[in-house]
């Protein structure tokens, strides 16, 4: 995700012009151009664009650096949402990183990466014999696969309080967490995106059984930080 403003829209300042919409399982997803830049929306809610990945970084950086301080080496890690690529281009051109997986529900966004304008961004970081793509949903994932990560990062929604479909309110739950608890290795971190500080949602986590619970935030423009949520499942 990316930083929007107070009113949820991007801070880009061209008229945009929609270069695909598609309509499937979860509703409406439109890809849009807006400048130089790309943006996603789902279900008229604006999700993302390319203007600033710092956040989506921030993301895979903070879990990583949790990892190796808690002593992992070349740790898998499994991203819920492919959006607009940053995230899986920032974790492939880390060689310290091992397995890579991307759960992407949207088909529509999946094409955009593999032979759309997206592909601009990701093209390298697909191509990585370390990264797969998985086309489902992701609490789909987390209840019936077997695989253990050492890092889950979510970025699937606006955060834990800002959704973008309402089923996605689960993830977010005592129930969701315990998924994410299963799929994780035991010291792995469980980093989950959010366009604000979610105080509510940290009590969770711990309630939820996870240790080292934290906030880094990420400062914008105008408004409230976007912020990443950062948890370690106990050894």
């Amino acid at each position: 995700m990316t930083s929007t403003t107070p009113t949820g829209g991007p801070m880009l300042s061209d008229t945009p012009r929609t270069l695909d919409r598609r309509h499937g399982p979860y509703g409406e997803v439109v890809l849009r151009q807006r400048g130089a830049h790309h943006e996603i929306i789902a279900n008229g809610c604006f999700l993302m664009d390319t203007s600033d990945g710092r956040s989506e970084r921030l993301l895979v950086d903070a879990a990583y650096d949790t990892l190796v301080t808690g002593g992992k080496q070349t740790p898998s890690l499994l991203l819920g949402g492919l959006g607009v690529g940053f995230s899986l281009a920032h974790a492939a051109a880390n060689p310290n990183w091992g397995r890579i997986a991307v759960v992407e529900r949207e088909q529509a966004i999946i094409d955009w990466h593999r032979t759309g304008p997206l592909a601009r961004i990701s093209a390298a970081a697909l191509a990585d014999p370390r990264s797969v793509i998985l086309p489902t949903d992701l609490l789909g994932q987390l209840r019936t696969s077997d695989d253990r990560y050492d890092a889950l990062c979510l970025d699937i929604d606006n955060g834990p309080d800002w959704t973008v479909t309402d089923d996605n309110e689960n993830l977010y739950t005592p129930d969701g967490l315990a998924l994410c608890q299963r799929r994780l290795t035991p010291g792995g971190v469980l980093a989950v995106w959010s366009a604000q500080p979610s105080p509510a949602f940290e009590e969770t986590l711990r309630n939820a059984g996870f240790t080292k619970v934290r906030t880094e935030e990420i400062r914008v423009a105008r408004g409230v930080p976007d912020v990443v949520h950062l948890a370690v499942r106990p050894a």
